[in-house]
């Protein structure tokens, strides 16, 4: 089992590390390897559907989502991460995941995806609604927790005192960990669901 992690935080070592790094002390006693990459620091540009990728089968711009992207499809589950700006997720994630999902064609189909999100106070709901929506559109399970994935923490270190934080991002490593390994096990005796060629429907003619 492989997990990729997503670190949105410009931060290196800040509150949003401290909540991943807890996952990862989990992942480890599950026997689940586990990559973090910090993507919240780097230059990484926004989508400008040229379309290139689906001709190139990559992203036309060579960055760190290019370099994501066989990462993420030999991951069994994904886990995106993020403090909370303006109660979204830093833009710099968010232009990473919007080219990450739309440029590969591999299927998705079935690989857990869990969010984790960090803020002083507010916003965190929102910000864990909007990273969620990549897994639910291309067929990904989406891992829970005790309770929304959220931990509270503004200076550096605060997270840690966030015990019921900690202890949710704790449970969500296990269950996630329990459901990779779950459909892994399906997949052996089941295969993937069956798939119908795609309708799409168009409202203006």
């Amino acid at each position: 089992m492989k997990v990729l992690i997503l670190n949105g935080s410009p931060r290196v070592g800040g509150n949003t590390s401290i909540a991943l790094d807890e996952m990862v002390k989990v992942f480890d006693s599950e026997g689940v390897e586990s990559e973090t990459v910090q993507i919240g620091n780097k230059d990484i540009r926004g989508c400008i559907a040229c379309g290139t990728c689906a001709t190139k089968g990559r992203c036309v711009f060579e960055d760190v989502v290019n370099e994501l992207a066989p990462k993420f499809e030999e991951a069994d589950g994904l886990v995106v991460a993020s403090p909370v700006y303006y109660a979204s997720a830093n833009a710099t994630l968010i232009a990473c995941l919007d080219r990450l999902f739309y440029s590969t064609s591999f299927d998705k189909t079935m690989k857990v995806g869990a969010s984790v999100v960090v803020a002083r106070r507010g916003g965190l709901s929102a910000t864990f609604d909007e990273l969620n929506k990549y897994f639910t559109i291309c067929g990904m399970p989406v891992a829970s927790s005790q309770y929304w994935n959220s931990v509270h923490g503004r200076e550096k270190g605060e997270a840690a005192q966030d015990k019921e934080g900690m202890q949710t991002v704790r449970v969500l490593a296990r269950n996630m960990s329990f459901l990779m390994k779950s459909i892994a096990l399906g997949k052996e005796k089941y295969g993937l669901p069956e798939k119908e060629p795609w309708e799409p429907t168009h409202f203006v003619r």
